[in-house]
């Protein structure tokens, strides 16, 4: 079994098809999807989702795009949600500053609120990161600092600095369709460099869908040649690699019950 551990399903790419989607995920080994919080205000759509399926599972949070229309200056309003039994992790939330489509202190005020989200409950912090690594690093390493809290860099296609600092923060790193690119050779080096026991696979769908797909519109049963591409990196069996990964994910979502 697979795991595609961060997609957007809630979103209106997959609204006609719904019920096809999953099935094909289903038909493709993928066991487990993980549909992501991004806004506040579309959280009931969100949460819609994993209630109509029993092997999906959701977040809650403000993605850094929406961070200046929805300001959070302290946890509640993510804590109030988390308390849904399908709520299983806290964002994605982070720093952008590649779009900056919010300012960047609208981005770390929103990203704090989350950390002490995830402090509180015990649910993973689901982190994006685009060209904000240096701020990234600084804000993960005084957080920990102040207490602990799991998480994950989701769709990780940073610098080896933010591997590396997350990976000493105990966090794991999810790996989505941008490895199995022309020109992520970088990524690939990084990727076989992080241990197996921390990795996870990913979608993004509907979008960054892998080879043989790319350009098209990306959804959960394409997170296997995301985890082929990197079972070849590693140098273990694409079996052995949907194993771990789903382990690692049961391990750190902790709160999302396996499919029977």
């Amino acid at each position: 079994m697979l795991v595609d551990s961060h997609c957007h399903l809630d979103f209106p790419d997959f609204a006609t098809e719904l019920d096809a989607v999953v099935s094909r995920a289903k038909q493709a080994g993928v066991g487990t999807m993980l549909t992501i919080g991004t806004r506040l205000k579309a959280f009931d759509g969100v949460r819609a989702v994993a209630e109509r399926f029993d092997n999906i599972w959701c977040s809650v949070g403000i993605h850094p795009h929406e961070a200046a229309e929805e300001p959070i200056n302290e946890a509640s309003a993510l804590l109030e949600r988390a308390n849904h039994p399908r709520v299983v992790g806290i964002g994605e939330a982070g720093l952008d500053y590649y779009y900056e489509h919010s300012p960047r202190d609208d981005q770390i005020r929103n990203f704090r609120a989350h950390i002490e989200a995830a402090r509180e409950t015990g649910l993973p912090l689901i982190v994006h990161a685009r060209d904000a690594d240096d701020d990234l690093c600084q804000i993960l390493e005084e957080e920990s600092a102040r207490g602990q809290f799991p998480g994950l860099i989701h769709c990780f296609s940073s610098t080896a600095k933010l591997a590396e600092t997350s990976l000493k923060l105990g966090m794991y790193i999810s790996i989505s369709g941008i490895v199995t690119f022309k020109k992520a050779e970088e990524l690939r080096r990084i990727v076989a460099n992080v241990p197996l026991d921390r990795l996870l696979v990913e979608t993004d769908a509907p979008y960054l869908a892998p080879m043989p797909h790319r350009g098209k519109r990306n959804e959960p049963a394409f997170v296997t040649h995301t985890a082929a591409n990197v079972a070849a990196l590693k140098g273990v069996a694409t079996d052995r690699l949907a194993d771990v990964t789903t382990e690692n994910f049961f391990r750190l979502f902790s709160k999302a019950r396996r499919p029977q």
